[in-house]
């Protein structure tokens, strides 16, 4: 399935439900962890799906460079800033910028508050999901594994999204790679009979688990949490964040630019 597909559909924006700030063309909910926490718990089980983005800075490399894909940010009921990188270049800039929120710790701070609760996962290996389900023995995972290069293969997409559809969880945890899990997440907020909360998160859950090693906390508080995964995976992150980095550092600087001018 390619981007082409999505296009005449990505038309259906939401107001959102937090203050946002406006960065390089994005709304960013201005939030902390906790109240990020407390609103997703808050919201009814039986409320029409809605779900949850973190972006990067490799995110918002490709939001700039396909703009037509911020409309699926947009429609997301909390748009949470997911790199300090970014919120520290911004500041030294002299661009407002909201908080960080990164996936990962919004899921390790939202996991132990679900016991009891249906949870749909959508993405990770049969192993690695068995490690979850005996982290958190008292939620009720369900899960899906999709194959590789979902956005090629209808077929596999439609399943995954009649999957979470089925589920009816309270939340679904997006475990796949960016942009197929906020496609997913996107065209599951389409079906009108599907409920609960989608979480954008990537690799969060394997990281809240230990499958997946997280950055030393220091590290994520100065914006290095880059320079820790691409130690653990060079050879498939080094070429992206080399790339996109750089670019969203240098569109920083032009917007400062343009401020100073206006």
């Amino acid at each position: 399935m390619h981007f082409a597909a999505w296009w005449g559909r990505l038309t259906m924006d939401s107001p959102g439900l937090a203050p946002t700030t406006s960065l390089l063309g994005i709304d960013f909910s201005n939030i902390t962890e906790e109240a990020a926490v407390r609103r997703v718990l808050a919201r009814p089980v039986a409320a029409r799906f809605g779900y949850v983005v973190a972006p990067n800075a490799d995110h918002i490399d490709r939001l700039m460079r396909i703009p037509r894909l911020q409309a699926v940010y947009r429609r997301a009921m909390l748009c949470l800033l997911s790199s300090q990188m970014v919120a520290t270049a911004a500041g030294l800039f002299g661009l407002e910028h909201p908080g960080v929120v990164t996936g990962a710790r919004l899921t390790t701070a939202l996991l132990p508050h679900l016991a009891g609760m249906r949870v749909a996962v959508v993405g990770m290996k049969d192993k690695d999901f068995a490690r979850v389900r005996a982290c958190y023995p008292l939620v009720e995972f369900v899960h899906h594994e999709p194959p590789m290069a979902l956005l090629d293969n209808d077929e596999a997409f439609g399943e995954a999204v009649a999957f979470v559809c089925r589920a009816r969880a309270a939340f679904t945890f997006f475990a796949v790679d960016s942009p197929v899990q906020e496609l997913l997440a996107f065209s599951v907020a389409m079906r009108p009979e599907a409920v609960g909360i989608g979480l954008c998160v990537g690799a969060a859950l394997e990281q809240a688990v230990g499958v997946q090693e997280t950055a030393p906390r220091w590290m994520s508080e100065h914006g290095l949490e880059w320079l820790h995964l691409r130690g653990l995976e060079p050879m498939r992150r080094v070429g992206r964040y080399m790339l996109a980095d750089p670019r969203v550092l240098v569109a920083l600087g032009v917007a400062a630019i343009r401020q100073k001018i206006h």
